[in-house]
């Protein structure tokens, strides 16, 4: 990689606008599904059957091409899989019928599964390039802030358009259309950082297996699994929550409810960098175990306060959780598997995304929300004594020689679950 560092620099920082684009734009519809079902007279299964098809894209899109930028390069898949956001952002402004937004959210889910992994790593490598030596603080801050911070805004930004502008259901993705448009230029002026090697590639699906040291890899998967199943849920109850049982209609509200998870859980990102992965461990399980037991308090009581405490709590928690997670794998993997590695856990993890929230919202269709989000605790609280017990088993290790730095990344893409109408946990 031959860049002069003036080049390297400002390819850090594209790389990272890009990053925070795709991001929001993956959530914007989380705080319009109100708007499409009073609209369109979707119910609030169908609203879970829109999700269940993101995640579906996502998980498809990890397990095919989200390790490939290991050998063919970066700018190779962000540039493919920024066109897929523009091209959802296309769809979602030709119709608000159900085969569009379903075909919408699908190519959303393929375009993000092919950034998350991609885009972490190319940052990481612009960073070391550019500072070889250099503390790794600029690069954790802005990575964080580009994926979790990114998933956050995203809601923001729509909720505050849905509420004050024209056109709720147009000028969100007309905006984002725009700036995902200015991302592809910036990712194309940016300097590539991985070598293709001589031999001819030959394609192989995404393995899902250890690379490096398996019990440090088993740890990280359960720990992504438990933190993305916050996140999925909380993103799917939030908007009907808050509309339904506590009556407040406003989707700027919605919107901000969920940003503050997410910017949350990227400011406790950014602030335990200097913890040791133990501590980072330690302290992700137990916001994480005691912001859920607040989220349900909340829900059992109807208060908002309460629902809004419990989900900062335990986005803080997963965010956390999740940075020792993906900073652990990347320590344990070979440079030349980084990627892969990577994109494995993140597919772990969007199953921990998406079936817990489509098997809320099936359950919900029988029994009163609060109830299913009750018996949810309970799993999942199981699931982060499950990460306890591994992590007491594994020690801080790193392959010699190949000291890769950690990857903070709060989540990908938690976009869009279904909304949940949960006036029905009042009957």
């Amino acid at each position: 990689m031959n860049a002069s560092p003036a080049r390297l620099h400002a390819g850090f920082w594209s790389i990272a606008i890009a990053f925070l684009t795709a991001m929001a734009f993956s959530t914007v519809p989380t705080p319009l599904y109100p708007l499409y079902m009073r609209r369109d007279g979707f119910s609030t299964f169908t609203v879970t059957v829109v999700f269940a098809v993101y995640a579906v894209g996502v998980v498809i899109s990890l397990l095919l091409a989200g390790h490939i930028s290991d050998r063919l390069g970066r700018k190779k898949i962000l540039i493919p899989a920024l066109a897929l956001e523009l091209l959802a952002a296309a769809l979602f402004l030709t119709s608000s019928s159900l085969p569009v937004l379903l075909a919408a959210r699908f190519v959303t889910g393929l375009g993000v599964g092919m950034i998350t992994a991609t885009a972490t790593a190319h940052l990481q490598e612009l960073h070391a390039a550019h500072q070889p030596g250099a503390s790794r603080q600029r690069f954790e801050v802005v990575s964080t802030a580009a994926n979790s911070g990114g998933l956050g805004l995203g809601t923001l930004i729509a909720g505050l358009l849905a509420q004050f502008v024209y056109a709720p259901l147009r000028t969100p993705y007309l905006v984002f259309a725009g700036l995902l448009a200015l991302s592809i230029l910036l990712v194309a002026l940016t300097p590539e950082t991985v070598t293709r090697a001589p031999d001819r590639y030959r394609y192989r699906p995404q393995r899902i297996g250890a690379h490096g040291n398996r019990m440090v890899y088993l740890t990280a998967a359960v720990s992504a699994l438990a933190s993305f199943a916050v996140f999925g849920v909380f993103t799917s109850l939030a908007p009907g929550f808050v509309s339904g049982t506590l009556h407040h209609s406003s989707r700027a509200l919605a919107g901000a409810i969920v940003f503050a998870v997410f910017g949350a859980a990227a400011a406790a990102q950014a602030l335990t960098g200097s913890l040791s992965a133990a501590a980072k461990t330690r302290l992700g399980l137990l916001a994480q175990a005691s912001g859920i037991v607040v989220l349900v308090i909340g829900m059992h009581t109807a208060s908002l306060a309460a629902f809004l405490v419990g989900g900062v709590v335990a986005g803080i928690g997963a965010g956390v959780l999740f940075k020792a997670a993906v900073g652990s794998v990347a320590a344990s993997a070979a440079p030349a598997e980084r990627g892969e590695a990577l994109a494995g856990l993140f597919l772990i993890a969007y199953l921990g995304l998406g079936v817990p929230a489509i098997a809320l919202g099936v359950a919900t269709r029988s029994l009163p929300a609060v109830t299913v989000m009750t018996w949810f605790a309970g799993i999942l609280l199981v699931l982060l004594a499950t990460v306890a017990l591994l992590s007491r088993r594994t020690a801080p290790t790193a392959t010699p020689g190949a000291p890769a730095p950690e990857l903070p990344s709060a989540g990908a893409g938690t976009a869009g679950g279904p909304v949940r109408d949960l006036a029905h946990s009042a009957r």
